[in-house]
């Protein structure tokens, strides 16, 4: 691993006076800033005349974030709010490189400014709380420290007031908050002002062409956090609620996560953005090689389709001989990875409504998991757990060890883990012991998807939860922690009614996939379903999706005899790499259209993909990414000239020409289409 640290004390900190900006500084006690290495964004920090604890944020002197409150609301004390006072420490600049055991990039920089600034009370119980401060140039996070003092041992927590006062008006993608359906919801484009309650990220677009993504790092024992709008442009944090009136209970000393501002003036730099992860703690597992990067297939999109069941009987799709069939198609092609849902009692019923039925380890009959995963080894290929809980946390965590064992013995090092139940319909175990329900983003989940990656990391098992827990970078820290889903997926274009539009690929790289990976499961050609529109894409922007939308664990989620019938474009899902060492965004605009390339880790090759919403596109793709001097053969699976996610999907062309990285490729994308490009290296270019 290559590591380069640099850590610098800066000498001392600007004092200003309260609603000064950086053209105008005057002495102060109570007001503060500091910087981020290259000067482009600044923290004010300072109490109101009140003395409530206030922060701001400028890039390169221009307001982005106007005056916002922090500070707490406790369910067994006064809150902490006003009275406070500040002392400002000295940032400290850290600056190293640390590397991904797998990854969208390889190496990553950790280049900010930390600073700490300590609100306490002047009166009263005289409480402190630290806010500490990462600043980069592309964005900064901060986060409350509770330390050890003698007038707050136990925290209750019944609110953040933490604000985000955006300056500006503009445009946001949001999906909303406290809905039955999890974060399952398409994304609404609105004036900034027009947004009620979102989840995060949620991401605007300012009027100046500003962007900034809203989100958390590191949640770990603590409530997930929404934004509820509380006037024009503002918005306030909201936790989610607890098992108690508190919605966070923990003992000082303790840091809540980081709340987090990814701040660009393009919307490639926004996408580019490695702020998330680096806010979180370094590897705690160490090494991780047993789990490795693939694509798989799975007993899973015939079920969406009606065509299976998950429970037992005449249509039971997980049965001993299917399995075998998944498992000789992907060795045959050279695929990874199978996945089997519904292989374990528990199925049959209304397992949603409660979930108790579940054994994780014990098959229905027809399903000899033994032999299974005997042939799947005999093969090369590994069988992909599933745990479907029901949103039953506290259930599961009883059956919890012996399952993660019989998958360590059987050799399956990853698990696709669900929680289908209402928001607030998931199950675990109270302050007495007994089930009680719970949010999904409650703290009590929050520690439940903890134990779950725990068990999973002693038992070398990968975890890829469905209905999860939001993505907040802790794969850093955990990297068993693979994928998730936490968003729409590919599964609402079976029987989604509306199903996933044409804008919602490039919705979700703007806002879902700011968190982390998504295991979306694309790869679909047969086009007509269950959903009134079908699959509203074409081919190549189901091909373009595997480079788009990041996982280490793609799926291949079509019918097998749907690939066995089109081996032409199937054959870029064969090609197609899952792990990477570096990736760039090359154009892109919010919630319209992207283009990402990526390089293959450990090769020269590297993949292109371009996605647009419901718009046809002519796009720009230079290839200066590619090295210099080399000749590169570009395997080329673009929309035909009739495609349209409307009719005519399955039009594309595969074609081959040989390039350069001085070359300029025209991608003309059709509506709702894509184009998937992957870039082979074949010799040194020519001289002119």
């Amino acid at each position: 691993m290559m590591q380069r640290r640099s850590f610098l004390a800066l000498g001392g900190v600007s004092i200003l006076a309260l609603g000064a900006t950086g053209a105008r500084a005057q002495t102060a006690p109570n007001h503060a800033r500091a910087s981020s290495p290259g000067g482009v964004l600044t923290v004010e920090a300072f109490t109101d005349n009140d003395g409530r604890p206030m922060y701001s944020v400028l890039r390169q002197g221009r307001v982005v974030v106007a005056p916002s409150k922090l500070g707490f609301l406790l369910t067994d004390a006064p809150a902490i709010e006003r009275g406070l006072t500040l002392n400002a420490g000295q940032p400290i600049t850290v600056d190293d490189t640390w590397e991904q055991p797998w990854g969208e990039r390889q190496f990553i920089r950790n280049h900010y400014n930390e600073w700490r600034v300590a609100y306490a009370e002047t009166g009263g119980l005289r409480r402190r709380v630290d806010v500490v401060f990462r600043l980069y140039d592309d964005g900064l996070g901060f986060r409350y420290e509770f330390p050890q003092q003698a007038g707050l041992t136990t925290v209750r927590i019944g609110s953040e007031i933490t604000e985000f006062n955006l300056a500006e008006n503009g445009e946001a993608l949001w999906c909303p908050a406290w809905e039955w359906n999890r974060e399952e919801y398409l994304y609404s484009r609105t004036p900034i002002d027009a947004v009620g309650s979102a989840q995060t990220p949620m991401t605007v677009r300012g009027q100046s062409g500003l962007h900034v993504s809203i989100h958390e790092a590191a949640c770990i024992d603590y409530a997930g956090m929404n934004l509820r709008r509380s006037e024009e442009t503002k918005f306030r944090a909201q936790l989610t609620p607890g098992l108690t009136n508190a919605a966070v209970v923990r003992e000082a000393p303790f840091n809540t996560p980081w709340r987090t501002l990814q701040i660009s003036d393009s919307a490639s730099g926004l996408l580019d953005s490695s702020l998330i992860l680096n806010l979180n703690e370094s590897n705690k597992l160490g090494d991780v090689s047993w789990f490795k990067p693939m694509k798989y297939v799975g007993v899973w999109w015939e079920m969406h389709l009606d065509l299976k069941t998950w429970n037992s009987g005449p249509k039971h799709g997980a049965t001993t001989e299917n399995a075998i069939k998944h498992i000789d198609f992907a060795a045959k092609h050279g695929l990874g990875g199978v996945l089997v849902e519904g292989w374990n009692k528990g199925w049959d019923g209304q397992w949603f409504a409660n979930g108790a039925d579940f054994s994780f380890t014990e098959a229905y009959p027809d399903f000899d998991i033994e032999a299974v995963c005997a042939h799947a080894r005999s093969k090369g290929v590994q069988l992909i757990g599933h745990h479907e809980t029901g949103g039953n946390a506290f259930h599961y965590e009883q059956q919890l060890e012996p399952a993660m064992a019989l998958y360590e013995r059987l050799g399956v090092h990853s698990v696709k883990t669900g929680y289908v139940a209402d928001a607030q319909g998931a199950r675990v175990a109270g302050p007495d012991g007994q089930m009680v329900m719970a949010w999904h983003e409650s703290q009590a989940m929050a520690q439940h998807h903890m134990r779950v990656v725990e068990a999973g990391y002693r038992h070398k098992v990968a975890v890829n939860a469905h209905e999860p827990f939001k993505d907040t970078g802790l794969r850093r820290t955990y990297p068993n922690i693979i994928s998730r889903e936490g968003q729409r997926g590919m599964e609402y274009s079976a029987w989604g009614n509306p199903g996933n539009p044409p804008e919602h690929e490039p919705n979700l790289v703007f806002t879902r996939l700011l968190a982390g990976p998504m295991d979306y499961t694309p790869g679909i050609f047969g086009m007509e379903t269950r959903s009134p529109g079908g699959v509203q894409t074409t081919w190549a922007k189901q091909l373009a999706l595997y480079v788009v939308i990041y996982s280490p664990i793609q799926m291949a989620a079509d019918l097998l005899v749907n690939y066995e019938a089109n081996p032409g474009p199937f054959q870029f899902i064969k090609d197609v790499p899952v792990d990477w060492s570096e990736s760039r965004t090359l154009d892109a605009a919010m919630g319209d259209y992207v283009v990402t390339v990526r390089k293959q880790r450990g090769t020269d090759v590297w993949a292109l993909g371009a996605v647009t919403d419901e718009h046809p596109r002519v796009l720009k793709a230079p290839l200066d990414f590619l090295d210099a001097g080399r000749r590169y053969r570009a395997e080329i699976y673009r929309d035909g000239p009739n495609a349209d996610y409307r009719g005519k999907r399955e039009d594309i062309v595969i074609e081959q020409r040989e390039v350069t990285s001085s070359d300029t490729l025209t991608l003309a994308l059709a509506p709702g289409g894509g184009q998937a490009i992957r870039f082979v290296p074949v010799g040194r270019a020519r001289r002119g």
